[in-house]
């Protein structure tokens, strides 16, 4: 039995109990509500389990994107989405040398905009790196998270990714995730 239909039962049977003191309307509605907050999910039998915080991503960090066109991506991103730029850096090391990296902000959202100087193109990888097209995503405990990726077989490529609370990996339909838990 799938997790999905385990809790599609779990759901259906409280909304059967809600619906015969409350009517059907309102039984469904406090039975999703229920399944919203956690409610009628498995519960853990280790107390020490429960008190423990789960290990999860907490929300995006920002989106980065290589450039390729500079003057179409301002145009869209700024003239058009509306995204302000909020600071710009020239990154330096392995792989990075002279890259520009521009961070445009709407609202919460992050996206940074990179662009490589044509004497440095030699210096960094194939479009598709780390260096390049990603996303980052905020976790509270980056520790068990990396390590349950490493028991999946997911290759990370920082190994030292509880010390410098970030790492990158390659999802399953090629994309590059990035999991950081900076402050």
């Amino acid at each position: 039995m799938t997790l999905f239909t385990t809790m599609m039962m779990k759901i259906d049977f409280s909304k059967r109990q809600i619906e015969r003191t409350t009517g059907p309307n309102l039984g469904l509605l406090v039975a999703f509500l229920l399944a919203g907050t956690g409610f009628l999910s498995a519960q853990s039998t280790d107390s020490d389990e429960q008190n423990k915080p789960e290990a999860r991503v907490t929300g995006l960090r920002y989106i980065s994107i290589h450039v390729l066109e500079l003057e179409k991506s301002l145009k869209l991103y700024r003239e058009i989405l509306g995204f302000k730029l909020s600071d710009a850096e020239v990154l330096h090391g392995p792989g990075l040398e002279g890259m520009l990296v521009m961070k445009l902000r709407a609202n919460d959202l992050t996206i940074g905009l990179s662009v490589t100087a044509p004497e440095f193109m030699h210096t960094i990888g194939p479009v598709g790196n780390t260096n390049h097209n990603h996303f980052m995503l905020k976790v509270n405990d980056i520790g068990p998270i990396g390590d349950q990726l490493k028991e999946e077989g997911y290759e990370l490529e920082n190994e030292d990714y509880v010390r410098d609370k970030y790492t990158f990996f390659v999802g399953p339909n090629g994309e590059i995730i990035g999991l950081s838990s900076w402050d």
